[in-house]
């Protein structure tokens, strides 16, 4: 596959303020002659337990002329969201390589107009190849492969945010701390993770010393006070900011936001609204942050749909709607701030039963599609 320098080959957009350019969308002849009656599929790789992005977008398309369907792929045959797409097929593992050719596979099987990555490590895999699904038709819903390791590398993060004067919790490498000076409590995590995998709480020089082996690959952050936040927000294909929600994280757990409210503060939304333009975003990212005596501090940035995405489209902020018209070649409008303030989400464990156990394929190297198991499940 070839490696594609996308701002070389196509005409950009500025990040206003020295800010580099990031990409402008190719208006390529497929999406022009896409008419109104026809279907406009989408595929979500690693469907897992995103049961609210592939919901999310299966009503958006049905609230669509011409209609479409989602499809996903996951490794595991087990994977819930499996259940709740129009159809899906199994895929390797995102390190094969086998991965990308085979989601291209995919797309042209099933008329494929908009892919949607939707975990941290795969990111800049879609960036690097994003002509590659381009020259079949397909739109990657995806930044450049610069955002995508920016992100993922919590030390080029920190980097990122000071060159540029934006603010973001103090991060180190472990060989930088001195255990027994440092202020105490800190904050250990991998420096290339997702989630709360791997993150720790240190309360003294022992804890550091022991999670800073225990730790892969750890950064070493000062430990944030103040009531958190994840600020969701959505650029289109040419860069620029449709959408961008506050929301309070006021429970959580495995890292996603259980209960939480949204927040309008345009003091915070103009400031995420800077960050993105300057980072040079396209499609989604949720920014993470703490909030105490009205200063926020990032200190993590991830460029996909976050895993309470369900609470801001609740809120009135339909992403996945305003990123289908962009796909068809309409341009809606921006509506920052556009959300119901102070609405609140409740989330709840639900579950699928299966009689006998589904059929599903295992994993192949060749593509497995899989029929709907619909008729096999019981809700309860």
């Amino acid at each position: 596959m070839s490696n594609y320098d996308w701002r070389r080959n196509h005409s950009t957009v500025g990040g206003g303020n020295g800010a580099p350019a990031h990409a402008a969308v190719r208006r390529y002849p497929e999406r022009a002659r896409l008419g109104m009656s026809e279907e406009f599929n989408v595929l979500i790789t690693a469907a897992s337990r995103r049961i609210a992005l592939i919901r999310g977008f299966k009503r958006a398309l049905a609230q669509t002329p011409g209609g479409g369907k989602v499809w996903v792929t996951d490794y595991d045959k087990l994977a819930p969201g499996l259940r709740f797409a129009d159809g899906y097929h199994i895929a390797p593992l995102s390190s094969s390589e086998d991965y990308i050719p085979t989601l291209l596979d995919v797309c042209k099987k099933r008329k494929i107009k908009l892919i949607i990555p939707s975990i941290d490590e795969e990111l800049p895999l879609f960036g690097r190849h994003k002509k590659d699904f381009m020259d079949i038709g397909v739109i990657p819903l995806v930044s450049d492969e610069r955002v995508g390791l920016i992100c993922n590398d919590k030390s080029k993060t920190a980097s990122f945010f000071t060159s540029n004067g934006f603010p973001f919790a103090k991060t180190f490498l472990p060989e930088e701390v001195d255990p027994d000076s440092a202020k105490y409590p800190l904050f250990i995590k991998p420096r290339s993770g997702r989630g709360s995998i791997g993150a720790h709480m240190v309360k003294d020089a022992n804890e550091l010393k022991f999670f800073s082996s225990y730790v892969p690959e750890p950064v070493v952050q000062e430990y944030l006070e103040g009531r958190e936040y994840t600020i969701d927000v959505l650029a289109g294909l040419d860069g620029r900011i449709l959408s961008i929600v506050p929301r309070e994280r006021l429970v959580i757990r495995s890292g996603v936001s259980d209960k939480g409210k949204t927040h309008r503060s345009m003091k915070l939304i103009g400031l995420c609204k800077a960050i993105c333009e300057r980072l040079g975003i396209v499609g989604p990212v949720n920014m993470q942050c703490k909030v105490q005596n009205g200063r926020a501090t990032f200190f993590e940035i991830n460029p996909r749909f976050s895993g309470a995405i369900q609470l801001t489209i609740a809120s009135g902020a339909d992403f996945f709607s305003m990123i289908i018209n962009e796909g068809m070649g309409l341009r809606p409008k921006p509506a920052i701030g556009d959300f119901k303030d102070n609405f609140l989400m409740l989330s709840y464990e639900d579950s699928i039963f299966e009689l006998n156990g589904a059929a599903i394929p295992s994993v192949s190297p060749q593509l497995v599609s899989g029929k709907k198991t619909r008729e096999l499940v019981e809700k309860v």
